[in-house]
């Protein structure tokens, strides 16, 4: 339950950053084929947060700590490029235009995703 949850507040997040953001798209569709693309690329980024993203932190623990943190919004937009190069090569595509593109977005997609989170909270 916990993982759908997950995958519908990163499919909005990252939706509503599309729309936020001229250097993030999502391939173009009508009615629920872009539902469908939504979610596929939501399902992409919710397992490369799940999969990927632990094994980089932890490489990257020297540096995060270093730099107090602030290399986490680094390792936040590589997921992000890394969910952009692997559903650009499909017909579900996120496309980022850059880095900057990403890490403004992968901001963007952090706080949706905090703000979703406090609202669907079940205590």
């Amino acid at each position: 339950m916990r993982f759908l949850v997950r995958l519908a507040v990163n499919s909005v997040a990252i939706w509503l950053a599309s729309l936020l953001l001229s250097g993030i798209s999502l391939s173009e569709r009508t009615g629920w084929g872009q539902v469908g693309v939504v979610v596929v690329v939501g399902l992409v980024f919710t397992l490369v947060n799940l999969v990927v993203k632990p094994i980089v932190h932890l490489f990257a623990l020297p540096l995060t700590i270093l730099t107090l943190g602030l290399f986490s919004l680094v390792i936040n937009a590589l997921m992000l490029l890394l969910t952009s190069w692997l559903t650009r090569t499909t017909e579900f595509g996120l496309f980022v235009d850059g880095f900057w593109w990403a890490l403004i977005g992968s901001v963007i997609i952090s706080v949706i995703s905090w703000v979703l989170n406090l609202v669907l909270a079940n205590d």
